[in-house]
């Protein structure tokens, strides 16, 4: 499976990297444990069971076209399911939708490319950035697991998107896409 993801500028990617440390020191499931070197905050826009060239140069092109972008996190999200997750919402502002339908019908598009996941569906589509999975983090989460920011509410972090990257879950490998930050 392929997925392809936004990156948030350095400040953005320290801070959900600190929210990451305040939820692993309070015993709770946390990405901080994930020691992988492709481990790094990203919002996940669509995945693919492929991504030909034909497919990542329309990529690379809607990317370049649309980076960067505004990025605002805003409180925690969790999800339920077979594993639970907590995350730090990311507002879903109308540049960031726009970019996210274009990558969702190009990977739907695409020959080759399977079923889309119909969690990335526009329609359905949670925009986040996962802090921790497993375990359950509705017990108590630590007062404060969220960066506080001078000047803004509680769990709130304006930024920017400012790169992209595909990442292949078989060989646990990533690429670049669009314009590259790195």
């Amino acid at each position: 499976m392929h997925s392809v993801e936004l990156l948030p500028d350095r400040a953005t990617e320290r801070a959900v990297r600190e929210a990451w440390e305040r939820l692993a020191r309070a015993g709770l499931p946390s990405l901080a444990a994930h020691r992988h070197p492709t481990n790094r905050p990203h919002l996940t826009l669509a995945t693919a069971d492929t991504l030909s060239a034909e497919t990542r140069a329309l990529l690379d092109d809607a990317l370049e076209a649309a980076l960067p972008l505004p990025l605002a996190l805003d409180g925690l999200v969790r999800f339920r399911g077979r594993r639970h997750v907590l995350a730090w919402a990311v507002r879903p502002e109308d540049a960031l939708l726009r970019l996210h339908r274009s990558v969702w019908r190009t990977l739907r598009d695409a020959p080759g490319s399977g079923r889309p996941n119909p969690l990335h569906d526009p329609g359905r589509w949670v925009p986040h950035i996962t802090l921790g999975r497993g375990g359950d983090h509705s017990r108590a989460v630590p007062p404060e697991p969220l960066p506080l920011v001078p000047g803004t509410p509680p769990g709130v972090l304006t930024g920017r998107w400012t790169g992209a990257r595909s990442y292949d879950s078989l060989t646990r490998t990533t690429g670049r896409l669009g314009p590259w930050t790195g």
